[in-house]
């Protein structure tokens, strides 16, 4: 009888062990926002910087991604991406949006409004908050007068929020 105390607290803390849930880990978890440059290889080319914003949908592999390109001219290219995890801190992605630019002078992709395609990758560094990201950006019928393709190259570094 002087034992039953003990064998009841057993009991008890068995059966709130049987609900605990295993944890699960996310690949490439969490959105960013970075900096880095960026490389206009049509008109002529230029050379400017871009400011990327990523915003990771949990538990879907889906992400909104904007990024302001800053060269000649500016421009803004929205996007919804399909993120593939390659391992653990690195996904692969497509992503399908506008690129919203305008005036007479090209930005890196072009000076128009115009349909774009991005692919791209983001490493997270391991044991820190820190992305490296790197993107490219095909703007479709990007030029006033003449259409053409446009094409850009960044990465850069970005910081997980």
């Amino acid at each position: 009888m002087k034992y039953l105390p003990y064998l009841v607290s057993v009991v008890l803390a068995s059966s709130f062990v049987s609900f605990a849930q295993p944890a699960q880990a996310q690949v490439a978890y969490g959105s960013y926002v970075g900096i880095g440059p960026t490389v206009g290889l049509s008109d002529g080319g230029q050379i400017g910087g871009v400011l990327a914003v990523r915003y990771k949908l949990l538990e879907t592999p889906v992400s909104f991604r904007a990024q302001a390109l800053i060269g000649q001219s500016t421009a803004v290219v929205p996007t919804v991406s399909y993120d593939v995890p390659l391992n653990w801190q690195t996904d692969a992605y497509l992503g399908a949006g506008l690129v919203l630019a305008g005036g007479d002078t090209p930005s890196p992709v072009g000076n128009k409004i115009s349909f774009a395609l991005q692919p791209g990758v983001d490493y997270v560094v391991p044991n820190s908050n820190t992305v490296i990201f790197g993107n490219a950006i095909i703007a479709f019928d990007a030029y006033r007068g003449g259409g053409g393709t446009a094409l850009s190259l960044q990465g850069g570094v970005g910081l997980r929020f």
